[in-house]
């Protein structure tokens, strides 16, 4: 297994963002020259920042393409797992573009609230503004769907931007309708709501990505179809703690702990950690760095009984999500277990003490080794 390989669906990825970004450099700058020359000669400040807003998302698009590009390059000495991460930093720099065109365009909208000019909108404004609202409408649902497809954060959030553009550019053409059959000026007002609609957008894209780079919880659902490839193997009777570290969309580094039978070699435990790794690799594209092991009680019946009773005195507790990794040496008179408690619980640490408590008092002659597990 290598993490240098790019496989057909990445390289499938980075020419579905490429080929969706440049189109939409081209649409978004086409949009701004028209409405920009439209802005000029109608003098109204919402169709110009409207504009601006175009030339904005064509450098997003910009940007999108060089961190792909740079995203792509295969790994070296300095960065063994590559370069994914990349698009996330991308993404931040999309965010920040989008936040200063939206407070740029609001210091303007309040300058035209406070020395205000008369617009003077013709039929080709109002058609250029229709046609505004058409391609972007279009762009936006296309751009959208392609960053779903090709998992692509940066691409995704410039389709969301698009269709709030739609709307805004839809918001510019009702204020110009109104200016013309009642005369009366609402470009300036509709400034400052395009603003706030940019700040929005870009302040969302921000924490999106921030999430990314603090390393928020992997789709469960995902974590799920992973944990069945794990449990494929006939050796592994189950599998926990699985931990998936982001290396960019769609790049993983991933450890498990899985429970086997008590009477397993060295040797077969490393097979089936083989085994367990390119499977993994092989239907999810995840490189296993480490594949830990819990061992099962096989040998002793009396151990089901115990087990029983210590897993109905753990799950008493409010906030017990699961127990796992049990196993009792009857002869050393030590139970060895892990314990995952809810985030939601106001002091993890106490439960986690008044269990070892109980269960030490339910059973004095036994050690307890218990670990307060994360929920994943």
């Amino acid at each position: 297994m290598s993490a240098e390989k790019k496989t057909a669906p990445t390289a499938q990825r980075d020419r579905i963002i490429v080929r969706t970004s440049i189109l939409g450099i081209g649409a978004n700058i086409l949009l701004a020259a028209f409405k920009a020359a439209v802005g000029l000669l109608a003098n109204s400040i919402a169709v110009v920042l409207d504009a601006a807003n175009n030339l904005s998302d064509a450098l997003s698009s910009v940007v999108t393409i060089i961190g792909t590009k740079l995203a792509g390059r295969k790994p070296d000495k300095k960065h063994p797992l590559g370069h994914g991460r990349i698009e996330y930093l991308s993404t931040m720099i999309v965010s920040a573009l989008v936040l200063y065109a939206g407070i740029t365009s609001l210091v303007e909208s309040i300058k035209k609230i406070i020395h205000p000019e008369t617009p003077d909108y013709s039929v080709v404004t109002l058609v250029v503004l229709a046609a505004a609202v058409v391609v972007k409408l279009v762009l936006g649902q296309f751009v959208k769907r392609q960053g779903k497809r090709a998992n692509s954060a940066s691409l995704a959030a410039s389709g969301s931007d698009a269709l709030f553009d739609a709307i805004l550019s839809l918001s510019v053409l009702v204020s110009a309708l109104i200016f013309v059959f009642w005369h009366v000026s609402l470009e300036a007002y509709v400034g400052v709501l395009i603003s706030a609609f940019i700040i929005k957008s870009g302040v969302e894209m921000l924490l999106d990505t921030l999430d990314e780079i603090l390393g928020k919880r992997v789709d469960r659902d995902f974590l799920a179809q992973v944990r069945r490839t794990v449990c494929e193997d006939p050796d592994v009777r189950g599998a926990f703690d699985l931990i998936l570290h982001s290396y960019g969309p769609d790049r993983y580094v991933g450890s498990v702990h899985v429970e086997v039978p008590d009477t397993m070699t060295a040797a077969e435990i490393d097979a089936m950690a083989r085994r367990v790794a390119e499977n993994v690799y092989q239907k999810h594209g995840i490189l296993m760095t480490g594949v830990g092991i819990y061992s099962f009680n096989t040998t002793d019946d009396a151990v089901e009984n115990l087990r029983r009773e210590v897993a109905r005195i753990v799950q008493s507790h409010e906030g017990v999500l699961q127990i796992h990794g049990f196993f009792a040496d009857m002869e050393q008179k030590t139970v060895r277990l892990d314990v995952i408690l809810d985030f939601a619980l106001e002091d993890r640490e106490k439960c986690f003490a008044q269990i070892r408590e109980d269960l030490q008092q339910a059973f004095p002659d036994y050690t307890f080794m218990l670990a307060l597990d994360l929920d994943f």
